[in-house]
């Protein structure tokens, strides 16, 4: 993890801080306020503002709902309440705001989550880090022989050896290309006196998509449980479940109470159709069924089965 001196700086400057507040604060979110959590090799995540906390939620709740929030007795058990039965423009009066440090193919993955207000480094102004993401050995897998966006079996030995150099030698050469074409390096000094420099917005169109970028990224509590519950599952790729693992730490830190009904509705819980719950019922009443009477694909009961841990009955 790079980060420039006046990043360093500014985080000082910021942690540094004692400012008094009438607003609502998260005690355990203040402690990370402004640090920059490593991620993958050069990247990071960084928590830079937040806007209420779990009783905002509740506050919220009680407002739109009236008396009918009045049968839950804590904030505990209307949180999973309102978690339980998909009452969500509570969630959505909190907010929060990273800066985020990842590479640009994790970044066009991650945009796809349209729900979050976005700034991110401008290459047709500034000239991006001379840094990549290279995978860990352990993280460099073949291609999902029956998942096609997944990875399969780790590559080994000369052939590891192979990709990663291919990967990093591309890398460096597209960059050294990129600081020609113009013809300036990253510290701001000229190459050739005597030629012009490519405009950045052009020059930039060159680099791979390991290189490293930066943004801003703000959204609601909602949201970023969307995000989370996709990106922080097992199944998503790696490098970005490397991120929303940091983030799940600061969702705990910020809205300890959300975060425990999250994992257990959302993370842990499973949904299931009206047809799957007729199959469940009759299992549970001893009858009968199979996959050729259960109206199911294939891929429909192995996952109905699979979220109930009735692993002899996969096919």
């Amino acid at each position: 993890m790079k980060l420039t001196k006046d990043q360093i700086n500014e985080i000082k400057a910021l942690q540094s801080q004692s400012n008094q507040t009438k607003r609502v604060i998260a005690p355990n979110l203040e402690k990370i306020l402004y640090e920059a959590i490593p991620a993958l090799d050069h990247g990071f995540v960084r928590v830079v503002d937040y806007m209420g906390d779990d009783a905002s939620i509740v506050q919220a709740a009680r407002v739109s709902y009236g008396k009918g929030t009045k049968q839950v007795s804590t904030d505990k058990g209307l949180i999973k309440y309102l978690m339980r039965h998909w009452h969500s423009t509570p969630f959505e009066m909190c907010e929060i705001k990273y800066h985020i440090k990842l590479p640009i193919f994790i970044a066009r993955q991650w945009i796809r989550h349209r729900t979050a207000n976005v700034n991110e480094y401008s290459a047709r102004y500034s000239i991006l880090d001379k840094e990549f993401y290279l995978p860990s050995a352990e993280n460099l897998a073949a291609q999902s022989k029956n998942n096609r966006q997944g990875r399969g079996d780790l590559l080994e030995g000369a052939q590891a050896r192979e990709v990663l150099e291919l990967l990093k030698n591309d890398a460096e050469r597209t960059y050294n290309n990129y600081e020609t074409m113009l013809n300036e390096k990253y510290d701001g000094s000229t190459i050739d006196t005597n030629k012009k420099g490519l405009a950045r917005e052009l020059a930039r169109m060159n680099l791979t998509l390991n290189t490293y970028t930066q943004w801003y990224w703000k959204t609601d509590l909602l949201n970023l449980m969307n995000f989370l519950r996709l990106r922080a599952d097992h199944h998503a790729q790696y490098e970005i479940r490397v991120y929303a693992d940091i983030m799940l730490d600061t969702l705990k830190r910020w809205v300890p109470i959300t975060f425990d009904a999250f994992l257990d509705y959302r993370v842990g819980g499973t949904e299931v159709s009206s047809n799957g719950k007729l199959i469940i019922e009759k299992l549970i009443n001893g009858e009968k069924i199979d996959i050729e009477s259960s109206g199911l694909s294939k891929r429909e009961w192995n996952e109905l089965m699979e979220a109930f841990n009735l692993t002899d009955k996969l096919i």
